[in-house]
This record gives C-alpha cells, structure tokens and sequence, in this order.
C-alpha cells in the first residue's frame, strides 16, 4: 500500500477536517487544490452561498425552515473533503441519491475529456430547478486541458446557465486566481 499522509484543514470553527492523502495514487487519493478553495469557499458563505443565477437565497432547510441541514451531492473531489466540509457545516446525509438536492458540489472534475458527458448528464439527472450546483475547477494550460475546458463550457450552456464567483467572496487564503468556483442553474424547463 503506498504510504499516507494525514492533510489537515483548519476550520473557522470547530475542529480541523482531517483526510487521509496518498503521497502516490490516482485521482481519488489526492485532495486537489480546486477542493480545498470549494471546501473553504462553502465554510465561508454556508449556510447561504451565493444564489445561482436566478434563484433566491439558498441554504437552510429545503423548505427555507429549521431542521435538517441543505440535501447535498458531491461528485468528485478526490477524497471527498468537499462532502466532508458540507457534512461538518450541517448538510444532511443522505444515503440514496436524490433527485432534485438543495446543492450538488463538484471539485476539480473537468479534466478528462471522456468524462464530460457523463458528469454533465449526471449534474442534469440529479438537478431540480432550485438546484444550486457549485462547481470548482483549476484552470490548466498544459496539453489538452484547454480544449476540455472550452468543450465542457460549451455542453454545459446547452441545459445550465452558470455565474462565476469573485475572488472577493472566497475565503482570502484559500483563493487563487487559477481555480474558479461557479454557481450553476438549470436552465428552466418550458
């Protein structure tokens, strides 16, 4: 087994997330730069991110009162810090994908070219209308990123419409000029 380390992230409040990383591995045993600016990023503006475009406020409850936390999906991130950041600030366990979630979290998932459909296809399945979808991704200039980039923007305006999140509303330490975090909507259903 290759050897792990222990990554620890501070909270605001509370006690620090502490994951496990693999020092080699594959995707799934790295906690990416674009999952901690999204992890930081809800622990900053939760329970209320940033309303996608067109929507009101979000957080709380799926019905706006008290009780459980926002019913949140994430789809990819490595080692799930991202889902582990949204548990540890109230959003509800769920343990059957539901269809229409407050929130579903993607981190760092715009990379291979072959996985855009399906994650595109995904986020469309599970996504109702007041579905906010909060997406972080690294800006890579190397080999063919920029290509899958442009690719997956140019899927992703077919059924959503998308909001880019300013530096200024990121937490001022886990922010960077070449990960960006989006707030995505459904475009609506005629």
């Amino acid at each position: 087994m290759a050897e792990c380390f222990v990554r620890s992230v501070a909270r605001r409040a509370g006690s620090p997330l502490r994951v496990r990383q693999r020092a080699v591995g594959g995707v799934g045993a790295v906690v990416w730069d674009a999952a901690l600016v999204l992890a930081k990023y809800l622990e900053r503006a939760w329970p209320r991110p940033r309303p996608g475009p067109g929507t009101g406020p979000g957080g709380g409850s799926a019905d706006g009162g008290a009780g459980p936390g926002p019913v949140v999906v994430e789809l990819g991130a490595g080692t799930g810090l991202v889902g582990l950041m949204a548990a540890a600030l109230g959003g509800e366990t769920i343990t059957d994908l539901p269809s229409d979630p407050d929130y579903i979290l993607v981190a760092d998932c715009i990379y291979y070219e072959q996985s855009l459909e399906p994650l595109l296809r995904t986020m469309k399945d599970l996504s109702g209308n007041k579905t906010c979808i909060i997406l972080s991704y690294e800006e890579r200039t190397m080999g063919n990123n920029p290509k899958v980039e442009k690719r997956f923007f140019e899927l992703l305006q077919t059924d959503f419409e998308m909001e880019e999140v300013p530096l200024d509303e990121q937490d001022e330490e886990y922010r960077s000029e070449d990960i960006h975090v989006l707030h995505i909507k459904r475009k609506s259903r005629r």
